[in-house]
């Protein structure tokens, strides 16, 4: 499901249960983050099924990428797993208004 900036953030900061992930290529990744996301490139391909299949499905998934395609992708391919709440963060970082971190 896609949501725009302001549902996307209000909802990820309100749900104890909310798991940001960052979808993009680890050069995207060191460029600045969303606060609190983990990385899994979405280019991976099987590799990233692989690494999504060991998160845990009953957790809140606030995906995004740099423009909202890749995270749009990625949240399909997480229903098909199995994942009930995958939430696309629309228009991607690159419309993103919010906070942006260095990755540690």
């Amino acid at each position: 499901m896609n949501l725009d900036q302001q549902q996307w953030w209000d909802q990820s900061q309100q749900d104890s249960d909310a798991v940001v992930l960052d979808v993009r290529t680890p050069e995207e990744w060191h460029q600045g983050i969303i606060p609190g996301a983990i990385h899994i490139d979405y280019y991976k391909g099987q590799g990233f099924i692989d690494e999504v299949e060991q998160l845990d499905k009953s957790k809140t998934y606030y995906v995004y990428c740099r423009s909202g395609m890749r995270s749009g992708n990625a949240c399909n391919i997480m229903s098909q797993l199995g994942f009930e709440k995958a939430y696309n963060l629309e228009g991607g970082i690159m419309e993103w208004d919010g906070p942006v971190v260095e990755p540690v």
